[in-house]
Parts: C-alpha cells; structure tokens; sequence
C-alpha cells in the first residue's frame, strides 16, 4: 500500500512532463488532421484494434475474437509491431518461428491460428505492402495496436479501455496512463469497454455510456472476462483447478488483477511470482520458478501461467515437459447480448468494403 501511494505521488510530481508530452500528442494529432501530415489508406479493410492507454486492455483475446469469427469467412491475416522481440524489420511467421523473433503476441497469434499469415514490422506502412507481396490472396488485416500508427488509415478502429481504468478518467503520461488524446477517441468506429463485471446491469451500462458520450453512428460495447479450462503447456491436456489446488502463478502481463481476482474466486491461497509487461524469461528466472514451486507443500500443486507469458517460457520445453505448468487461456465475453451486433458490424463492413477512390 506504501508503494502505491509513494508511486501515485511521484507520478503526480511528473505534472509538468504529462502537460509537455500531451502537448506533443496534440500537435501532431492536430497536423494528421488537417493534412499537414499524411494518413494512406489501402485497398482492401485494414481493422485496427487499438487503445489509448499503456497497459493491458485485451487487444489479444481481441484480435483472436475476431479471428476466430473471420478466418472461415475471409483469407484475414493479422500485423503487429512484434514489441519486444530481438529481432527488427519485417517478418513473417513460420514454423520455425519463435517468440523471441515475433514477439510474444504474434507468436500466440501464429500458435492458435496457423493457417493465418501473421506478420510483424515496425513500420506498418512499409509492411502491409511487403504482406501482401507475401500473401497476395489476403482480403483483410487485423492491425494489431495500431490506433496512434497514425501513417495508416485503417476502414474499422476499434478501441479498447479497461472497465478499471477507463480513458475517460485519465491523464497523459507519466502522471497518468494515457499515450494519446482523449479526444482520439472521436476516430474509433467502436469503443469497446473490457474487463467489465459479468453481473454489469443496465443502469451502470447507461451511466457508461453517458460519460463515453459517443458520437453519432459510433459504438458503444460491454465485454467481460471468461477464462477458459487450464491446460499445460507442452502436452495440452487440460486440468481443473478448484480449492484444493495449490498455485504458484508466473506472470509478466500489465495488468495481472483480473487473473489475480479469478484465482481468489477458485483457491484458498495461492503465490505469485510478478515480472515486468513481455518479460523475456532468462534461465536463472526459470530456476528461481523451479526452486519457488518445489518449496510449496500442497498434495495438489501447480504452476499457472497466462498464454503470452506460455510464448516466452516454451524455449524451456525440455524442462517444463515434466512439470505440472499448465496455461490459462482468456476471452471476451459481450455483455446484454450484444456480441453478435458487434460481429455485424465487422462483417458488415468488409462485405461493403469499397477501394479508396
């Protein structure tokens, strides 16, 4: 608790660079805007799922929402920046691929939906032409974070912010969250509010979307948390956690609260061991989370971890073969039933796609 408050406060001392950084992210909103600096569109529907905020919002599970509801209709694929990979440029996945050359999303990305081309590079202008000079029968790209990329004009924005941590109440860096406009928002298509409550009622859901106040024609979502059924990372096998089972959590996600709160809903005590947002785990971190695991004393015990962080910890494969170490997966669930409007308006809008004149 003392941490929190010696952080907030520090954060709050940061006032004046928050002011500095925010008037940067205005002016170079401002020249997109009017023309001064260029925004290319391409001729086929670029989706970009996006926030406005560092930290974790759900623009995975996001990106494997759509996918999963796109790649039998479409030939879709999917480009991210590959942030914290060793490698630099352009790529694209393949079977020798790993997280440390795509990164730790792309990788999941390229693990759960094999048949779709995923592709990373910095600079997305470049690499959505070097894409489709891959993959020519491409019909659609999902941009993965690419909401402030601002040199692509992608047909559908999405954005997302955390029911926790909505943009609406926010501040720029470093005292806040935020690493662009509130006002940004106006350019998204659909707002997306994740993390929410499962039991969100009606009244709390107006009361949101009066805040967000959307414009005309633009959407306002509800999603929640589901995890799926644990399974372990190497073998696949799927395994049941109840208050009987004895966690040692590995994370190295943002945002480790809902995973935190789902384990206090299932388990009488657990441990957790917490590493930086892409952490790249070294060999003295997989010992440290050997040594740590071996010391709990329950009957029933295991290692549970998230699948981005399963992505960094698969170069141990030898070693995690014969542990219980199994993987969490996550997804979003639409609140007031409302997902299937949501999918609409995606199918909706690469059937009326129309090429930039």
């Amino acid at each position: 608790m003392f941490s929190n408050f010696f952080l907030k406060s520090f954060r709050i001392l940061l006032f004046p660079l928050a002011l500095l950084y925010g008037a940067i992210v205005l002016l170079r909103n401002w020249l997109y805007d009017r023309g001064w600096m260029r925004s290319v569109s391409f001729g086929l529907p670029l989706i970009c799922v996006g926030n406005l905020s560092v930290g974790g919002t759900g623009k995975s599970p996001m990106v494997e929402y759509l996918l999963t509801r796109l790649k039998s209709r479409y030939r879709v694929a999917t480009l991210s920046r590959g942030y914290k990979r060793k490698t630099r440029g352009y790529a694209l996945a393949n079977t020798s691929s790993t997280a440390l050359e795509i990164g730790d999303e792309p990788m999941l990305f390229h693990r759960k939906f094999p048949e779709v081309p995923v592709a990373v590079g910095e600079e997305r202008l470049v690499a959505i032409p070097q894409l489709l000079h891959d993959r020519p029968d491409t019909q659609a790209v999902i941009l993965d974070d690419a909401f402030q990329h601002r040199p692509i004009k992608a047909g559908l924005n999405i954005l997302l912010t955390d029911y926790g941590n909505l943009y609406t109440r926010d501040f720029f860096l470093p005292t806040g969250d935020l690493r662009d406009s509130r006002s940004s928002a106006g350019r998204a298509e659909v707002i997306v509010v994740t993390k929410c409550p499962a039991g969100l009622t009606l009244a709390e859901k107006e009361a949101l979307r009066r805040e967000f106040a959307p414009r005309s024609g633009q959407h306002l979502f509800f999603t929640s948390i589901a995890y799926g059924a644990a399974y372990h990372i190497v073998t696949r096998q799927f395994s049941s956690i109840d208050e009987h089972t004895e966690v040692l959590l590995v994370t190295g996600i943002a945002n480790p609260r809902p995973l935190k709160t789902y384990l206090e809903e299932r388990v009488q005590t657990y441990s957790m061991m917490h590493y930086g947002d892409h952490h790249i785990f070294s060999i003295d971190d997989w010992r440290e989370i050997r040594d740590r695991f071996a010391a709990l004393e329950g009957p029933k015990k295991i290692i549970l971890t998230t699948e981005k962080d399963a992505m960094r910890l698969l170069k141990f494969e030898n070693e995690l073969a014969g542990l219980p170490f199994y993987v969490l997966p996550i997804e979003h669930r639409f609140l007031f039933e409302e997902g299937t409007q949501f999918d609409s308006i995606v199918y909706t809008f690469i059937q009326e796609f129309k090429k930039p004149g």
